[in-house]
């Protein structure tokens, strides 16, 4: 299993455009700083990989690559390596695949002994990044080439770039929704909630899988605000500036009340505690579940246990803003390692990784990073529709952090699955509180945490 990182603020795209750039980032188990210096003291900067083959073969050596797929590490990374040797056949790729990746790289970055290429934990402060990993490239020329890469620079140089950029919406099988009549991707909330209802009366299907006994799927949700307010600024700037954020007519009140009125209407599984995550991939996949609210981390497993791969598709969460928005979130970035012995070998790798293993759109199931990318097949749906692809704006100066500040500090919690387990609860009648008693409880938590931060 692999879970889709943290939501960042990239660059603006637009399907129209054709360019590229929630939640904690886990695995299968999702400022200024120092100038870098290389191993030999000086300061230096991880070559970018050659354009033509000639000099491709002058690069030598032996790399260890760390990777937080243990699901893919034997099979599909193996395959990765022969067709990188075809281009560059005298370095020798290894790799090691780390089950709870977060947690076991900064114990290892706590010697020199930590590969050559890997990802860069969301645990290290961003002024940090210099003294682990080398510099691939100065900032203006790699937004040029790649989305996402200005979230971890430092002092004008990048240290990353994004895996993949993932997007967050809502998974559904396309055959259930045939089967139910469903002739149009639905819009708006209403729209979703009567196509959940068809999804019921008509076929076998479970309409809405909450994965509640998980848990963490149900943070999956939060992705969505953005969709829901219709508004790239509303994440990091709107509701900084408000001081009521849980109540009718505002995005978080109206992204949950769909998950209140699905769950107390009987769209969802019979009986959410038991829910398994493993078998709902597999149930979505082949037609058992009719859609479930998941980053695009989460395609490529669903189409790979799919009898027809094609019956997988997206679509945007439903919204009553006027314009839809699908917000997109850069995964892990790759970089090279300060201390490895082989920096041109390991940023062949990372060039090669990103612009020709096909991984971002495949395994890692959202876009390319690369400016210009084609687009993923299951989003092709959307060029020409309303349907706009945008990252979210960065907070104002002097206020970033201040909205998950204030989640923290009114313990919430919008990025875990506890007040949404109580959503659910209430509306299967498990708990004798209203969704609208929920979200009085929710605002006055919020508005009194704002008030401390502001001040502050």
């Amino acid at each position: 299993m692999k879970k889709g990182k943290t939501m960042m603020s990239l660059m603006a795209l637009t399907l129209m455009a054709g360019l590229f750039s929630g939640c904690s980032s886990n695995n299968n188990t999702n400022n200024e700083g120092a100038k870098n210096t290389g191993s030999n003291g000086s300061s230096t900067e991880a070559s970018a990989a050659p354009a033509d083959d000639t000099a491709a073969k002058d690069i030598k050596g032996d790399i260890t690559v760390i990777t937080q797929r243990t699901d893919i590490v034997d099979t599909v990374f193996k395959e990765y390596a022969a067709k990188f040797n075809e281009k560059y056949p005298d370095v020798k790729v290894n790799f090691e695949a780390l089950a709870t990746y977060e947690d076991q790289i900064k114990i290892r970055m706590s010697t020199s002994d930590y590969g050559d290429v890997l990802l860069l934990p969301t645990s290290i402060a961003i002024k940090d990044i210099p003294d682990f990993f080398e510099p691939l490239g100065k900032l203006e020329n790699m937004q040029k080439q790649y989305t996402g890469v200005e979230e971890r620079a430092v002092d004008g140089m990048a240290y990353g770039i994004p895996m993949t950029i993932n997007f967050n919406g809502i998974i559904y099988n396309k055959q259930v929704f045939k089967d139910a009549g469903i002739t149009e991707v639905p819009r708006t909330p209403e729209q979703f909630l009567t196509a959940l209802q068809s999804i019921k009366d008509k076929t076998k299907a479970v309409p809405l899988y909450t994965n509640y006994a998980a848990g963490w799927t149900l943070t999956q949700w939060e992705a969505d605000l953005a969709t829901v307010a219709g508004n790239r600024d509303y994440v990091n700037i709107g509701q900084v500036a408000s001081d009521d954020n849980y109540v009718p007519g505002q995005p978080h009140y109206e992204l949950y009340k769909i998950l209140y009125d699905a769950a107390q209407k009987g769209l969802i599984e019979e009986d959410p505690t038991t829910t398994d995550w493993e078998s709902s991939k597999a149930d979505l996949a082949n037609g058992k579940i009719g859609t479930m609210v998941l980053g695009s981390w989460a395609i490529g497993q669903i189409k790979g246990l799919a009898t027809n791969p094609d019956d997988v598709g997206f679509m945007p969460f439903p919204t009553n803003a006027d314009k839809v928005l699908v917000p997109l979130a850069g995964d892990y970035n790759l970089g090279v390692s300060v201390h490895s012995k082989n920096k041109e070998a390991a940023r062949a790798w990372v060039d090669w990784f990103i612009n020709e293993s096909g991984y971002p759109t495949t395994e890692g199931g959202g876009m390319s990073p690369a400016i210009g990318a084609e687009l993923p097949e299951i989003l092709k749906q959307y060029e020409g529709t309303e349907v706009t692809f945008d990252t979210l704006a960065a907070a104002k100066a002097g206020e970033e952090g201040w909205s998950d500040e204030i989640d923290k500090q009114a313990e919430i919690g919008a990025w875990q699955p506890d007040f949404k387990k109580r959503i659910i609860e209430a509306a299967i009648g498990n708990r004798k509180e209203s969704y609208d008693d929920i979200m009085k409880d929710l605002n006055d938590k919020w508005k009194a945490a704002h008030a401390k931060v502001i001040a502050q």
